[in-house]
């Protein structure tokens, strides 16, 4: 643990931030699973595309990655349909 006051403190709000950040992935993780899924409904996805859409718009992944999992989602979606 360090000694200066700032630098406990960036200690304690990086674990806060880690902490978060794992919750909305694995949360991210299981909505995309849900609509991966052979009973997926259109809602599934769509929900999964609004997650993927927050998710990079707060940096939790890459913009690209999550246009590429909900051009994945969509074509998917329209194979089954």
């Amino acid at each position: 643990m360090p000694n200066i006051k700032s630098a406990k403190k960036r200690v304690l709000v990086a674990k806060t931030r880690n902490d978060r950040n794992k919750a909305a992935k694995t949360e991210l993780r299981t909505v995309i699973k849900k609509a991966r899924a052979e009973e997926a409904t259109a809602e599934t996805i769509k929900a999964a595309s609004v997650k993927l859409d927050k998710a990079a718009g707060k940096g939790l992944i890459h913009k690209n990655k999550a246009a590429r999992l909900k051009s994945r989602l969509a074509k998917k979606a329209n194979a089954s349909a």
